[in-house]
């Protein structure tokens, strides 16, 4: 797969100038979290002459790839040319391995301030239990699965805890309220 992508790069030395191919960059990287606008696509398929913004896809992905792999795998400076396969010109090459090698610290430096030191809730389960035999309130054991982003490499984190009936009862209880608050949600779920 990797492959295919890398046979898209080309298309950049039809932009003819470095800044453009800077421009790009800087676009994907400013739109890392939303994508590229209606726009911002039309700006970079005239910088390249593409006829069928189709082309530009493929191109996008490895350049998205390329740049992740130099922000968030923080790879060295000097090993940023060791990214590309020996298919790849070695003008764009170059090129590219300048550009990445320019932005890199300040694309680090904006994950970084992108990111929270709260960890994330990637995924919530429960199930009723009974651990304490004697005691006969039912309880929930809650499994959280958090997702700490304060570092360049993330990882996750298992939390487990058991909550007694009141407690569970007041949690829903406080879910339900803060649900009900956003009536514009609920009416938008259910037209669908």
């Amino acid at each position: 797969m990797e492959r295919t992508l890398w046979d898209h790069l080309p298309l950049l030395v039809r932009s003819n100038s470095k800044e453009s191919v800077e421009y790009i960059l800087q676009a994907l990287w400013r739109t890392r979290t939303t994508g590229l606008d209606a726009a911002d696509r039309h700006v970079i398929c005239d910088m390249l002459q593409l006829h069928n913004d189709s082309d530009l896809d493929p191109l996008l992905v490895c350049l998205r790839m390329l740049m992740r792999r130099c922000v968030y795998e923080n790879i060295s400076k000097d090993d940023i040319p060791k990214l590309f396969p020996s298919e790849v010109l070695p003008e764009l090459q170059r090129l590219l391995t300048l550009l990445l090698q320019k932005f890199q610290r300040e694309w680090q430096e904006d994950v970084l301030k992108d990111q929270n030191s709260v960890p994330r809730l990637k995924a919530m389960t429960w199930n009723m239990a009974n651990p304490d035999k004697e005691s006969t309130d039912p309880a929930a054991v809650i499994n959280l699965k958090l997702q700490n982003d304060t570092q360049l490499h993330s990882r996750e984190l298992d939390v487990k805890f058991l909550l007694a009936k009141d407690s569970l009862e007041m949690m829903l209880k406080s879910m339900y309220s803060i649900r009900d608050q956003f009536p514009t949600m609920d009416t938008a779920s259910n037209g669908q």
